[in-house]
């Protein structure tokens, strides 16, 4: 069984007298700052020369400097930047700068368990990672509440980076939903298997496929959108509400009998197998090489993929449908 952490077990007064550096003032680099911010913590945020985001941290209350600056004065750092770009970051205007008094902190542990950062021995390394994307973070902070996150240490030099990541978690409102232990590797093997085998690309080859499917048989596109695409959020819903049997309570007879009856003849051995082979290139880093890789070569495959993807008869369908969902536009 998981450990578990609640608000008994996170202190905030061990970051009394702290500075926190967030790096990076994207989706969670901002709910991190402000929510740290407003739990009392003393925080700066760390951004490239020219950052359109400088502006916003500072109308929001917040000190701005470099990441090397930022690195030098501050005691924590915790590194909230796209996973491609941390590498160079860290090897220009972080590393040189971390010494035993700083602990380093991360929100994903790509670049730790695939190697393209290596801390020093005699710094802490920990991980608080809020499980939902940064507006939800700050948003239901504010509402008193907090997102369930996940909690591992790399390297505890000191004896205290459990204890004082907890005190973070606790400073960003996870501690009131509940922080779950786990390890770098862990988290990082099974947030890209999510990702890529049912979060994002699971599902969209999922719903492209059936789209096409019902497209290419004379159905009308407008509706095998509305079947395969629109409803999907109505389903995903309930599961996210009450789980799988939830959903299936909620659905008709005849929806329950095509899921147990039609769901495993779509999602086969066949597919199980993908998926395991998905998962071995995860562990063994071919996906990590590949992927810095295509980074390195100026993402040629990637940005061809994404245009693929948004020029699909599905997204022109799906942008024509939206205009007449005024709900959407709140």
């Amino acid at each position: 069984m998981a450990v578990l952490y609640y608000e008994k077990d996170g202190d905030t007064a061990l970051l009394a007298g702290k500075k926190i550096g967030i790096i990076g003032y994207g989706s969670q680099g901002h709910a991190h700052a402000l929510n740290l911010h407003d739990s009392g913590v003393e925080v700066m945020v760390g951004l490239y020369e020219g950052s359109g985001s400088k502006a916003k941290a500072e109308a929001e209350g917040l000190r701005v400097a470099s990441v090397a600056d930022v690195t030098k004065e501050c005691d924590v750092i915790m590194i909230l930047l796209p996973d491609q770009i941390q590498g160079t970051i860290y090897k220009e205007s972080i590393g040189p700068f971390l010494d035993s008094s700083k602990t380093l902190m991360f929100a994903h542990g790509f670049n730790i368990h695939f190697g393209e950062i290596t801390p020093p021995a005699d710094v802490d390394v920990s991980m608080i990672a809020p499980k939902a994307p940064g507006h939800r973070v700050r948003e239901v902070y504010q509402e008193g509440s907090g997102v369930p996150s996940i909690v591992a240490v790399h390297q505890d030099a000191s004896g205290k980076a459990l204890a004082n990541a907890l005190a973070y978690g606790a400073a960003l409102g996870s501690l009131r939903a509940g922080i779950v232990a786990t390890t770098f590797k862990e988290e990082t093997e099974t947030d890209l298997f999510g990702e890529q085998a049912v979060l994002c690309g699971g599902v969209t080859s999922l719903v492209r496929n059936a789209f096409e499917v019902l497209t290419e048989a004379g159905y009308q596109p407008e509706i095998a959108y509305f079947e395969v695409l629109h409803e999907l959020k109505l389903i995903v819903d309930l599961m996210y509400q009450g789980g799988m049997n939830y959903m299936r309570y909620s659905v008709s007879e005849t929806a329950e009998y095509g899921d147990y009856s039609r769901g495993p003849r779509v999602i086969d051995a066949h597919v199980r197998a993908n998926m395991e082979q998905v998962l071995k290139e995860i562990q063994d880093g071919t996906f990590a090489k590949e992927w810095m890789a295509e980074n390195h070569e100026g993402q040629p495959r990637f940005k061809a993929m994404r245009g693929e993807g948004a020029d699909h008869e599905i997204e022109q369908v799906g942008a024509q449908l939206r205009e007449m969902m005024s709900f959407l536009k709140k």
